[in-house]
């Protein structure tokens, strides 16, 4: 297969701008698209080309495949690169780019198909031996059939939607009598989401742990794990905090959950990077069971690639030119410890909600072991059309406390000003006694911040930070005990974060 020389990256955002730096580090060029919301954005002024698709909706640019084909042949284009998100896992644009000539950096559409159906998944992952989750599918429209399904899994059950992911066509129900109605809530979420409303139920694991297995694999059979990812930390079934390796996996559980996911990623002929996506039952002797396979990049990769020192992006694309992996399955360890936060423009105290406006401040953190994958800069605008993620704050230490006490520093260096984030919120958990003892769940968030308190740390908030600080000196001037429980931090804790944040201007002589 000839060397690639060109790129098209079929996204926007933070990991076309990954993508794009993967390429000038192999002497690729890169091909950037972009949408009438995205003519100024950083990832259009980092390609070496770049055109545009059309309006600010995906559905009339990102997600309309004669658009990405026709700019794919104009800018003469060896390959296409799909990140992750809008076609990353579409089979049906995977044959396309096939069809026109084109190698799609991802795995054959024919596995794509497969295993995007979660039905056809599990039914793989029991061939390969892999425990699931007990459960299973019914007929379409048969609700005397699913409800009898359900009865006999036992309650609480999990209803979701047979294609697709990210919590969309997922409900959990706890009583027969709210089954009709999740599951008739669910099947139309999927139809909605992903044109496809069949839907299937597994028994509801409470607060169980999501791991998941890094792999990958060569067009001649090769395949290897990577280690495992800790992805616990979710709101809506969406992961927030990610962290590589988990707190509860032992060796010998994670050659178990590595061979497992090597399993069905044979089984399937799977081709490139891709996750196996595990639940870990949160008690005993940490049993496991099969979830998904994710085919295509994920949005936490770099946790894994600062453990292991490698470069996910550039090993994609040695696949994707038929070069076997350079490496054996006990080449691999794991070396240290790395978390990510997802930065998203979203408010934590209003249930996550998405914020849009300008960024008329930003300023990354740096320093040793701090890495930050950005879509934005300063003066970027945070449109209303995508995804609320727009960068992500990685950071490794030789061990998890000082990867814990490193991404503390680091969110408080990070500047954000024009739209609510996910900084406070992280920061609130990295101070979190139960995240700092690794005793995590999927329900984290649910049980430890029921009433979404979190810190708020961006720059709208200088005022009231000036106003902590001399509110601190008066309770210890006059010995008022005050109560801090609701933060979960104390009031050292909050004092020590303002002034690392250069706002004594703000009191002094006042």
């Amino acid at each position: 297969m000839p060397k690639i020389t060109k790129i098209l990256i079929a996204n926007r955002g933070e990991i076309a701008v990954r993508v794009i730096r993967a390429c000038r580090d192999l002497g690729i060029t890169a091909v950037a698209v972009f949408s009438d919301a995205d003519k100024t954005a950083y990832h259009v002024r980092m390609a070496d080309e770049a055109y545009h698709i059309g309006a600010a909706p995906s559905s009339e640019s990102y997600l309309v495949h004669d658009k990405i084909i026709a700019v794919a042949k104009k800018s003469h284009c060896d390959a296409i690169h799909p990140g992750y998100g809008f076609l990353a896992e579409n089979a049906v644009f995977a044959q396309r780019c096939v069809d026109e000539g084109f190698i799609f950096i991802g795995p054959k559409p024919e596995t794509i198909a497969l295993l995007g159906d979660k039905l056809q998944a599990r039914a793989q992952a029991v061939e390969a031996g892999l425990p699931v989750v007990p459960g299973g599918e019914f007929e379409a429209g048969n609700t005397k059939d699913a409800q009898k399904k359900a009865q006999e899994i036992g309650y609480p059950v999990l209803i979701k939607a047979a294609a697709g992911g990210g919590g969309k066509g997922m409900r959990v129900v706890t009583v027969p009598e709210e089954f009709e109605e999740s599951l008739q809530r669910a099947s139309s979420e999927a139809q909605s989401a992903f044109g496809d409303g069949r839907v299937y139920i597994e028994k509801f694991l409470e607060r169980p742990r999501h791991i998941e297995i890094q792999i990958l694999a060569d067009q001649y059979g090769h395949v290897v794990h990577l280690g495992e990812r800790e992805c616990s930390i979710q709101r809506r079934h969406q992961k927030l905090i990610e962290e590589s390796p988990s707190a509860i996996i032992t060796p010998q559980l994670r050659k178990k959950m590595g061979e497992a996911a090597v399993n069905i990623i044979r089984k399937t002929g799977y081709i490139g990077a891709g996750t196996v996506e595990f639940m870990v039952q949160n008690k005993g002797n940490f049993s496991f069971y099969f979830l998904e396979v994710n085919t295509r990049l994920q949005v936490e990769h770099p946790v894994t690639e600062l453990v292991t020192g490698l470069d996910l992006v550039k090993e994609q694309i040695a696949v994707a030119e038929g070069q076997k992996l350079r490496y054996r399955q006990e080449d691999i360890s794991l070396n240290g410890h790395a978390i990510e936060c997802r930065i998203s423009a979203e408010d934590p105290q209003q249930n996550f909600m998405p914020s849009t406006g300008t960024l008329n401040n930003y300023r990354l953190p740096a320093g040793p072991g701090v890495r930050v994958d950005s879509g934005v800069v300063i003066n970027s605008e945070v449109p209303i059309y995508y995804d609320p993620l727009f960068a992500k704050l990685i950071v490794w230490g030789a061990n998890r406390k000082e990867a814990i006490d490193r991404m503390k520093r680091a969110l408080e260096e990070y500047r954000i000003a024009g739209v609510k984030t996910t900084i406070g919120c992280c920061w609130s958990i990295m101070h979190n006694e139960n995240f700092i003892e690794g005793n995590l769940s999927t329900n984290f968030l649910k049980d430890e911040y029921p009433d979404s308190q979190f810190t708020h740390l961006d720059d709208t908030i200088k005022e009231q930070a000036a106003l902590v600080v001399a509110l601190d000196k008066f309770i210890k001037e006059r010995k008022i005990t005050v109560s801090y429980k609701k933060a979960n931090v104390s009031s050292d804790n909050w004092v020590s974060f303002y002034r690392r944040q250069n706002l004594n201007d703000f009191h002094r002589g006042r």
